[in-house]
C-alpha cells in the first residue's frame, strides 16, 4: 500500500508541475525536481528504487517514444551532424571526462571512471524542450539536439557496460571492448526492428476482425518497447538501441499502413500524456534523492580521500564545466570541418553563438540518471562495488548544474540566433493542403461518373472542396433533409479517405516534412472524428 501511495503521490506532483509551468517563470524540469525536494523534505517522503526495474520501466518507452516522433526528413538531412555528436562525442566524453574524473578522485578506479563519464554523456532534448519553453528554439538546432539524444542515449549505455563489465572483471581491452561496443550495439538494433516488424503484423492481425480496435490496438503497441528490450537484453545486446530501433521502424511503418484515424487520434494523446508523466516521474524522483544525497556528501567525501563536502562540491563543479567544455570543442572541431569545401578552402567560420548554445543545451536528464543508479551493489567477488554513491551524487549534481546552467544560458544565447533556414514549411503546408484537395476532389469527381444516386449530397462536398481550392469564404452548413445528410457524411468520409492518401504519399516521397504531415494529419483525423460522432448522434 505505501508503494502505491508514492506512485500516486508522485503522478500528483507530475501533474501540478504541468499547471505551475504556466505560471512560474522556471523551467519545467526545475519545477518537477524542486516539488521532488519538498516531498523528500520537509514532507519526508522517500522511496528506494531498484535500478533494473526503474531501467525497464521507464528508459525503453522514452525512447521508443522518441524515435517514433523524430522529424525523419529533418534527421536524415542532418544525420552527419547527428552521428558526430551522438558517437564521436560519446567516445570523446567518455575518455576525455573518464580520465579527468579519476585525476580529480584517484580513489576512484579507472573503469568506475568511465563509467561514471558514460553515465553523463548521454543528453536530454526534452530537458532543452522544457528549458526553451518560453522561447523560440531554432527548429535546426532542435531537430539536430533530438537526434543526438536519440542515438547517444544508446551509446553511452553501450559504452557504460562495456566499462562496467571491465570494471567487474578487472580487465580491458581496447579490441574487445571495440568489437563487444559493434556486436552489441548492431544485435541491439536487428532485434529491435524485428520485434517491432512481427507484433506490427501481430497486431494487424489480431484486430483486423474486432469492432473496436483503438484500445486493444493501442495497448499492444505500447508492448513493443517492452519487448524489444527484453529480447535484446536476454540475448545479451543493447535493449537500449532496441527500443529506439524499433520506434524508428514503427515511425516508417506509420507512413505504409492504412490506420484508422480514431486510433491515430486515441494513440497521440495517450503517447503524449505517458511521454510527460514518464520524464516527469523521473524529475521527481530526482528530487527525491537530492536531501539523502545532501546528507551522505560528507560521508562519500570522507570515503573517497577528500577533506570535506565543499571539495566534492567543487570536483562536481569542475566535471560539469568540463563537460560543456568537451562538447563545445568537439562541436567547434566539427562544425569548422563541416564547412570545408572539398577543395579544402572554409568558406565561413563556425558561428560562434551557435556553438556556445549547443555547448549548454548539452543538458543531462533522464538517461545519466536511470543509467547511473543501474551501477551494480557488488563486484563479483561480493565486496562493495567501488564508489557507486560516490558516481550517484555526482551525476545527479550534474543533471542539477546543467539544468540550472542551461536555464541561464539558453535564453540569452538563443535570443536572434539564426540558424541556416529550413525547409519552407508554411510554403510546404500550402502546397500539401492544395494537393490533399485536389485528391478528394478527384476521388468524388469519379463517383460523380459513376451515377452516383446522392448527386445533390455529391454535389455540395464537392463545392466545399473547391471553394477551399479558390480561397472563398466558408460553406454554409446545409441544412437538407436526414436522407441527404447522411450520404453526405459518407461522402466526406470517402473525400477524406483521399485526402489522407494523398498525404501519406506526400511524406512518403519527401515533399512535406514530419511537422506539417503530423498537423494535416491531425486535422484529417479530428475532422473524422467529428463526422462519425454527428452520425452516430444522428441514429
Amino acid at each position: 500500500m505505501e508503494t502505491f501511495i508514492d506512485v500516486l503521490v508522485m503522478l500528483a506532483a507530475t501533474a501540478a508541475s504541468g499547471a505551475a509551468v504556466r505560471f512560474v517563470p522556471i523551467p519545467l524540469p526545475l519545477i518537477q525536481i524542486l516539488l521532488g525536494a519538498l516531498l523528500a523534505w520537509p514532507i519526508g517522503m522517500h522511496v528506494r528504487l531498484e535500478p533494473e526495474l526503474f531501467l525497464v520501466l521507464f528508459i525503453p518507452p522514452l525512447l521508443f517514444f522518441d524515435g517514433w516522433r523524430i522529424p525523419k526528413r529533418e534527421f536524415n538531412r542532418d544525420i552527419k551532424p547527428i552521428l558526430t555528436l551522438a558517437f564521436g562525442l560519446v567516445i570523446f566524453t567518455v575518455v576525455g571526462a573518464g580520465y579527468l574524473i579519476h585525476w580529480l578522485i584517484p580513489a576512484l578506479p579507472l573503469p568506475v571512471a568511465f563509467a561514471l563519464a558514460a553515465a553523463l554523456s548521454p543528453t536530454d532534448a526534452v530537458a532543452v524542450a522544457g528549458i526553451t519553453g518560453r522561447i523560440r528554439m531554432p527548429p535546426r538546432l532542435m531537430h539536430i539536439l533530438e537526434g543526438e539524444a536519440l542515438l547517444n542515449d544508446a551509446s553511452g549505455l553501450v559504452a557504460m557496460r562495456v566499462a562496467v563489465a571491465a570494471a567487474l572483471t578487472g580487465h580491458f581491452s581496447f579490441v574487445q571492448a571495440s568489437g563487444s561496443f559493434f556486436i552489441v550495439a548492431v544485435g541491439g538494433l536487428a532485434v529491435g526492428v524485428a520485434t517491432a516488424w512481427l507484433l506490427e503484423r501481430v497486431i494487424r492481425i489480431l484486430t483486423r476482425s474486432t469492432h473496436d480496435t483503438a484500445s486493444a490496438q493501442i495497448l499492444m503497441t505500447l508492448l513493443i518497447p517492452f519487448a524489444a528490450y527484453l529480447v535484446a537484453e536476454h540475448a545479451t545486446f543493447s535493449g537500449i538501441l532496441a527500443a529506439s530501433a524499433a520506434g524508428i521502424f514503427m515511425s516508417y511503418q506509420e507512413l505504409r499502413t492504412a490506420t484508422p484515424g480514431s486510433v491515430r487520434t486515441q494513440g497521440a494523446a495517450l503517447l503524449g500524456m505517458l511521454q510527460f508523466t514518464l520524464n516527469g516521474v523521473i524529475f521527481v524522483l530526482l528530487g527525491l534523492q537530492i536531501p539523502t544525497i545532501m546528507v551522505q556528501a560528507p560521508e562519500i567525501s570522507r570515503a573517497v580521500g577528500l577533506e570535506s563536502s565543499w571539495e566534492l562540491f567543487g570536483i562536481t563543479a569542475i566535471i560539469t564545466l568540463a563537460l560543456i567544455g568537451i562538447r563545445f570543442v568537439w562541436v567547434w572541431m566539427s562544425m569548422l570541418v563541416t564547412l570545408y569545401r572539398r577543395r579544402g578552402v572554409a568558406t565561413s567560420r563556425p558561428p560562434l553563438k551557435v556553438v556556445v548554445a549547443s555547448a549548454f543545451a548539452g543538458v543531462r536528464g533522464a538517461v545519466t540518471l536511470a543509467a547511473i543508479l543501474t551501477l551494480p551493489f557488488v563486484m563479483s567477488d561480493g565486496s562493495s562495488f567501488p564508489g557507486r554513491n560516490l558516481a550517484i551524487f555526482i551525476a545527479a549534481s550534474v543533471i542539477l548544474a546543467s539544468l540550472l546552467l542551461a536555464s541561464l544560458s539558453l535564453p540569452l544565447l538563443l535570443k536572434d540566433l539564426e540558424l541556416p533556414a529550413d525547409a519552407p514549411a508554411v510554403e510546404e503546408e500550402k502546397a500539401a493542403r492544395v494537393g490533399i484537395a485536389e485528391a478528394a476532389v478527384g476521388r468524388l469527381e469519379k463517383l460523380g461518373e459513376r451515377g452516383d444516386r446522392n448527386a445533390e449530397a455529391l454535389a455540395s462536398v464537392m463545392a466545399l472542396y473547391r471553394e477551399r481550392l479558390d480561397d472563398e469564404a466558408d460553406v454554409a452548413e446545409a441544412d437538407q433533409e436526414r436522407e441527404r445528410l447522411a450520404a453526405e457524411r459518407e461522402i466526406r468520409l470517402v473525400a477524406l479517405q483521399a485526402e489522407l492518401r494523398q498525404l501519406y504519399r506526400l511524406r512518403r516521397e519527401n515533399r512535406i516534412g514530419d511537422e506539417v504531415f503530423r498537423k494535416l494529419q491531425r486535422e484529417l483525423d479530428q475532422t473524422e472524428s467529428s463526422i462519425r460522432t454527428r452520425a452516430a448522434s444522428a441514429h
